[in-house]
């Protein structure tokens, strides 16, 4: 088994015209943060796997729960990809500030 870090990033839009769209867009990202998902910015969710088989896994479940309708979009990164994203900010607002839970594993 790989031992590397690995971040699966999630960017969605669904639907919310209708209160199943809203349900089911309400459920999806409680899904997310329940598996261990962050909120990066609104629809962008991001989470660390050790591992290929754990980011397999993730990519499993994360299919398994698409809402019916709307789109994903998972994207696999390294640790080292992930580590150099760039923040780039107009006036800085305090839900853009990083996140502590990027740092538990460290």
């Amino acid at each position: 088994m790989d031992a590397r870090f690995m971040r699966i990033i999630v960017f969605f839009d669904l639907p919310t015209e209708t209160a199943e769209n809203r349900r089911d867009a309400a459920r999806f990202r409680n899904d997310l943060i329940k598996d261990g998902y962050y909120m990066l910015q609104y629809s962008v969710y991001c989470r660390i796997c050790r591992g290929l088989d754990s980011l397999d896994k993730h990519i499993r479940r994360l299919m398994s729960r698409v809402p019916p309708e709307g789109n994903v979009r998972a994207l696999e990164v390294t640790e080292k990809q992930y580590g150099r994203m760039k923040i780039i900010l107009g006036k800085k607002q305090i839900v853009e500030e990083i996140d502590d839970r990027q740092l538990l594993l460290f």
